[in-house]
């Protein structure tokens, strides 16, 4: 999960990030810390408040 590196690339906070995608800064801090699995809508909506492809943020490991 590249969450963060690609948010704080972006130069956005957690709560930048949470009110571009509509969530809590909550979710995206438990998100980037793997303690949360976000739902296929909260992933893309991440993504496309980033304007990153998802692929960029989230990958399956092995």
């Amino acid at each position: 999960m590249r969450l963060k590196e690609v948010r704080t690339a972006a130069g956005l906070t957690q709560q930048e990030l949470a009110d571009r995608a509509g969530v809590s800064r909550k979710t995206v801090n438990t998100i980037e810390n793997r303690i949360f699995t976000p739902s296929v809508v909260v992933a893309l909506t991440l993504a496309k408040a980033l304007d990153a492809p998802l692929g960029a943020l989230f990958e399956l490991s092995d």
